[in-house]
């Protein structure tokens, strides 16, 4: 018989979830088989998979040691150069400046050096992470950038981190703001409410008025300047979909500068000639944490800002004058 003592660091997750990634190449089916048949037990008594861990708790596994190892994969750390710059770290979670042309996850088996790759070897080196078989939490990302948006993403460092973030990003208690360049003068703030659906072959979003079709999606703007046929703009995100933001100007005819899915190959050729833009303008600029309870509540009216890169903010210079 095995006993595991639960800790700060596992609480607050499903039983089952625990087991899964303690013995991450067993099977839901196996592992459901075993507490029913109470090879597996909790405090001693039967359980049934859906419990929530709390510190102190101790869970009992009779099975073989053999079994055990045998399903316990041992974790790895690759090394990855670090590419990101720290705007924000504390004991629960990281945040983070991500480049644009940076991946957040791997999207193919052979994906490499990936902004999730990157943090996990950077808590390595810290001592924050140890990927051994008997871990059951790797940090985590809370949200993410397509892969040539760059600016802010938030990871957990721990269990309790990540899902702080992810509740407060469902319960809209996380203002975010990008910040972007558009085809066309806009002179007046607003609002823009469409239905997305997804097409997968193509990796595009499509968008329509009529509700009911697609998914409800949420974007407000506000024109910071505009000069020269273009428009600096503030994006607050209020939904937050696949290509959203972008998809949303090319819907109101004010396609994002570089965007080379759903923006005009004119205005992408000017700005690739004349700075260097291989990429759409489009930054994740500032988050405002509204929370005001909860391990992460002493966050609350705290606001992060990623610098821009520096081909953005020449083209800032360029268009309406440093500052």
């Amino acid at each position: 018989m095995k006993e595991i003592r639960i800790t700060k660091k596992e609480e607050n997750q499903r039983l089952d979830k625990f087991l899964l990634k303690y013995m991450n190449k067993a099977t839901k089916g196996f592992l459901y088989k075993m507490l029913r048949k109470k090879r597996i037990k909790l405090n001693g008594g039967r359980a049934e998979g859906s419990e929530l861990l709390q510190a102190g708790d101790t869970l009992q596994l009779y099975l073989a040691e053999e079994t055990i190892s045998s399903f316990m994969e041992e974790k790895t750390v690759a090394q990855a150069k670090r590419n990101f710059g720290i705007v924000y770290e504390d004991e629960e979670i990281l945040v983070v400046n991500k480049p644009a042309g940076l991946l957040t996850h791997p999207e193919r088996a052979d994906d490499r050096d990936t902004l999730i790759d990157q943090i996990l070897y950077y808590l390595y080196q810290k001592g924050e992470y140890t990927p051994d078989a008997k871990s059951s939490f790797t940090p985590a990302l809370c949200n993410r950038l397509d892969r040539n948006t760059s600016g802010l993403v938030i990871a957990g460092k721990t269990l309790r981190g990540v899902q702080e973030v992810n509740e407060i990003i469902r319960t809209h208690q996380l203002n975010k703001y990008y910040l972007t360049l558009v085809a066309g003068e806009i002179r007046e703030a607003g609002e823009i409410t469409a239905y997305l659906t997804k097409d997968a072959e193509k990796n595009q979003v499509h968008l329509s008025k009529g509700e009911g079709n697609g998914a409800k999606t949420m974007t407000k703007y506000r024109p910071i300047a505009h000069a020269k046929g273009y428009t600096l703009l503030e994006i607050h995100l209020i939904t937050g979909k696949t290509h959203q933001i972008r998809a949303h100007m090319q819907f109101i005819g004010h396609p994002v500068v570089g965007d080379r899915k759903y923006g005009s190959v004119h205005s992408n050729e000017k700005f690739r000639k004349e700075y260097g833009l291989s990429n759409q303008f489009l930054h994740a600029l500032r988050v405002e944490w509204k929370e005001r309870d909860g391990a992460l509540g002493y966050l609350y009216g705290k606001e992060m800002t990623a610098p821009l890169p520096k081909t953005l903010q020449n083209i800032c210079d360029g268009l309406f004058g440093k500052g």
